[in-house]
């Protein structure tokens, strides 16, 4: 039996004043961003909340195309709008109770193939990092379109 294996990723970051900072992400890009705006924040930037979601539907994306791979569904479109939901508590703390994340997907086949992708976006949710590094919840509501 092999060991687990093990990978490093880096995200720093730098005030850049007031409520604003750089994100340099090890793989490459370099973003600002800030507070959001409830929060004293500016608008029209990343904001860690965003990230956040971002985050989880990218991931979430990412091992669908790779189920849709292994499963062979001839995959035409797919867009997600996420959106989090987050608590204030009455100590200040916040916590993100909830993500709901709706995938628009447009396949090739028969009515009969929506089941792989059924099945696909199961193991997306899976197989995700991120999904599975969370303790909020992730509601899953697709749109399947077949075409013929």
């Amino acid at each position: 039996m092999s060991a687990p294996r093990t990978a490093s990723y880096s995200a720093d970051v730098r005030w850049t004043g007031e409520h604003r900072g750089e994100l340099r992400c090890g793989n490459g890009p370099v973003l600002p961003f800030s507070a959001p705006p409830d929060a004293h924040g500016h608008e029209n930037v990343l904001t860690p909340e965003d990230a956040f979601v971002g985050a989880l539907n990218m991931c979430v994306m990412l091992m669908f195309l790779w189920a849709c791979e292994r499963f062979h569904v001839s995959l035409l479109s797919y867009e997600c709008a996420g959106q989090g939901t987050k608590v204030v508590a009455l100590d200040r703390t916040e916590t993100f109770e909830r993500v709901v994340l709706r995938p628009r997907i447009a396949a090739r086949g028969a009515e009969v193939e929506r089941k792989r992708i059924e099945r696909a976006l199961q193991s997306a949710q899976k197989y995700s990092l991120v999904a599975s590094s969370i303790t909020s919840e992730l509601v899953m509501e697709p749109e399947i379109q077949m075409v013929a």
